[in-house]
């Protein structure tokens, strides 16, 4: 199959349908692109929301900040939106914006080649087909690839094992012995759900996660009607959320001290709520509070408080077909293991082998570490532009702020290739490296550099992930699209 395409309107394929893809769509379709394709690799959109369907699955962002500003929803349930939620919404603006026809569900992309004597993208699917495309746009997001830990002996296990993103919906945990490896953003939020319905849980903790209690309750009917009738006063709710996380942005770039307050405060509620000496000792952790993902919780204290719930530090030595042992020697017999261990969150676009102008590969051009320009466009691989690609993830504000300042960036760029039919953006390797530069100079002053190991880190101890300022600073640097960061490129054919 072969996208059409117009000389002024170019084909334009997006791969991924979370909410990077979709208001990438939407904000295309309203700007008069017709020639848009979105390709899943799944049968439903969703992107990490349809994933991640474990118990409590939640957004740690208000729901009225975690939602595209020109599609608001009125009648959230609670302050912090639940997955079935979130997942319902994306799916209410895929057909209130009629984007159902544009989506093509169960296409997995294995490769992407832009030939340089036709300006032109090929994509390889997993089943043999090919695509063809102006514009190649990637919204594969950065929590999509489940991260599984090298353990010795993981394939004997005999009991039931899966990670907490592919949730086994078909496994009763009641009454079983579970053994949970991992107490990141996900197990904070399932262990509490799980704690009370198992027979015992081993809790297996590399390192402890800073807590902060989550202010989180149901919204009254009144006030769900006072948004839906008095629109002013959404965007006044939604605008105070902004500049409450916003304000936090100053704790993590340069006055890390300001965290010793929340640091405070998380230890209080561990005191309060962990009786166990032992337990409390190993609950509060022992690097700079900010340094790794500050969690939030009203429920994970007395989880770990409950007495069927073994709290194990003891590094992990094996497991075997009945269950974990660790390095002194101790065996935990288990039912079922859960695997709480997170996302390959720094390998942008993978398993996908992209290759840009003269056959070199994205991994050739990242070996290193990720970088792009504005966090979109990457030297040496014209029209391809990236959604929450490289150092655009937030601590502090919604991601979702940061994707609606590159929707209107990309659409900047399209609207120059409208002017030049044919030709392809490839973006200064000069002004990428600047761009670079100033960003990782940005991070070394940030509590993210104070010398704990976080999933914010690549392979080499790199930041490749976090935005090391303000929101607003990123959107007013996303405003405009200056050409003369890029090279036009005619067709070599």
């Amino acid at each position: 199959m072969t996208q059409q395409n117009s000389s002024s309107h170019p084909s334009i394929i997006i791969i991924g349908t979370g909410f990077g893809g979709l208001g990438m769509a939407i904000q295309l379709k309203k700007a008069g692109f017709e020639h848009v394709t979105l390709l899943e690799k799944d049968n439903r959109v969703g992107g990490t929301w349809r994933d991640n369907t474990y118990p409590g699955a939640a957004c740690d962002v208000q729901s009225h900040f975690y939602s595209y500003s020109f599609e608001p929803k009125h009648d959230w349930s609670r302050k912090f939106g639940l997955q079935h939620e979130l997942l319902g919404y994306m799916e209410h603006c895929v057909e209130k914006y009629g984007l159902r026809k544009q989506i093509h569900f169960n296409c997995e992309v294995a490769e992407a080649i832009f030939d340089d004597a036709r300006n032109l993208w090929t994509l390889r699917l997993t089943d043999g087909e090919t695509l063809e495309a102006r514009v190649l746009i990637t919204a594969t997001g950065q929590l999509n690839q489940p991260a599984w830990p090298r353990i010795e002996g993981m394939d004997d296990f005999e009991g039931a094992g899966f990670h907490s993103a592919r949730w086994d919906h078909n496994y009763d945990l009641k009454d079983k012995r579970v053994a949970v490896i991992g107490t990141g953003a996900s197990a904070i939020q399932f262990v509490p759900e799980i704690a009370g319905k198992v027979k015992s849980l081993a809790l297996f903790q590399r390192s402890a996660a800073w807590v902060l209690p989550k202010p989180d309750r149901p919204f009254k009917r009144w006030e769900q009607t006072l948004f839906k009738t008095i629109p002013a006063w959404d965007r006044l709710y939604r605008y105070l959320i902004y500049w409450k996380n916003e304000s936090r942005g100053l704790a993590f770039t340069g006055f890390s001290r300001l965290l010793n307050i929340f640091a405070r405060q998380a230890k209080n509620e561990a005191r309060k709520h962990v009786t166990d000496p032992e337990k409390l000792a190993h609950i509060i952790p022992d690097y700079q509070i900010g340094c790794k993902r500050i969690l939030i919780s009203n429920d994970w204290y007395p989880a770990i408080n409950r007495t069927n719930l073994d709290l194990v530090t003891d590094p992990i030595e094996k497991i075997d077909h009945t269950g974990v042992q660790t390095q002194s020697g101790k065996h935990y017999a288990v039912d079922a293991i859960i695997f709480g261990t997170g996302f390959r969150a720094s390998e942008f676009l993978s398993p996908i082998r992209v290759t840009g102008r003269g056959g070199i590969t994205l991994n050739e051009a990242w070996q290193d570490g990720a970088v792009a320009f504005k966090g979109i466009t990457v030297s040496g691989f014209p029209n391809l532009f990236m959604l929450y690609g490289p150092n655009t993830n937030l601590a502090h504000n919604s991601i979702l702020y940061m994707l609606e300042s590159q929707f209107n960036y990309v659409l900047g760029c399209l609207k120059v290739l409208q002017k030049y039919p044919g030709a392809a953006m490839d973006v200064r390797k000069d002004r990428m490296k600047r761009y670079s530069n100033v960003i990782q100079e940005g991070l070394e002053g940030s509590v993210w550099s104070s010398g704990c190991d976080s999933w914010y880190l690549d392979a080499n101890g790199k930041n490749t992930l976090n935005w090391p300022g303000f929101t607003f600073s990123y959107r007013f640097s996303t405003r405009h699209v200056d050409t003369t960061d890029y090279q036009l490129l005619d067709p070599a054919g």
